[in-house]
C-alpha cells in the first residue's frame, strides 16, 4: 500500500502505474475518456486538478483509494 500526501506523490504513482502498464498519457486518457491536459497535468502534482477526474483515471488503472483518519491505528 502507498501513502499519499500530496498532489505531487499521487501523480508520481499514477505516472508510475501507467507506464508500468505500458500505456502512453495519449492512450491512457482516450481510454478513461479525459484529455490529454489533465493526465499530464495530474501527473506533475498540479494542486488543482479535478478530483473527480483524478478518481476516473485511478479506476482506469486499476487503482483504489483508502482514506484512514489520522486517529486510527494501522
Amino acid at each position: 500500500m502507498e501513502i499519499v500526501s500530496d498532489s505531487v506523490a499521487l501523480g508520481q504513482l499514477i505516472r508510475a502505474e501507467r507506464k508500468r502498464q505500458q500505456l502512453t498519457q495519449e492512450q491512457l486518457a482516450g481510454v478513461a475518456g479525459v484529455g490529454v491536459r489533465f493526465v499530464r497535468e495530474l501527473e506533475s502534482g498540479k494542486e488543482s486538478c479535478r478530483v473527480g477526474l483524478a478518481l476516473t483515471i485511478l479506476r482506469t488503472l486499476g487503482l483504489t483509494v483508502s482514506i484512514t483518519s489520522r486517529g486510527a491505528s494501522s
